[in-house]
């Protein structure tokens, strides 16, 4: 537990994020989702990276796919495939940081895609997510208010 709290202190002082006109953005040099297409959750139940052929620009950040059928069903309903809170840590954004993530530590609730920092800290999302997420909502909305 020490040492979780220790990631998460320390990943506070390593964000990289992109301001976009309406909303943070959590991205790495290779895009959104650090190159992971984010239709592959929803669509195939695993996290796959996303060719960088196949791409697109949507909400200040570059999107991979792994196909072009991934990349249009994104580009119909972006906000139905995107993760919430930018890609930041979900956990995170409940404790008031945007924190960056693992495109492998994941969860979908709800019909949402929720990210997180580490493995570890999806096990302590999933325990409780309608509690933390009511908590990262309001979070989330005064980060994004400033």
């Amino acid at each position: 537990m020490q040492t979780l709290k220790t990631a998460l202190t320390l990943s506070f002082l390593f964000v990289s994020g992109v301001c976009t006109a309406d909303t943070l953005q959590y991205t790495t040099e290779n895009g959104a989702i650090d190159g992971y297409d984010p239709v592959s959750y929803f669509k195939n139940n695993r996290a796959e990276p996303g060719s960088p052929e196949v791409t697109v620009e949507w909400n200040g950040a570059i999107w991979r796919f792994t196909s072009d059928m991934h990349r249009k069903l994104f580009v119909a309903e972006p906000e139905k495939y995107a993760p919430q809170y930018g890609g930041f840590c979900a956990l995170g954004m409940a404790h008031g940081g945007d924190v960056p993530t693992n495109p492998n530590a994941w969860t979908i609730h709800d019909g949402k895609l929720y990210l997180n920092m580490i493995e570890e800290v999806t096990i302590t999302w999933r325990y409780n997510p309608d509690k933390l997420i009511d908590r990262a909502n309001l979070k989330w909305k005064a980060l994004n208010d400033n």
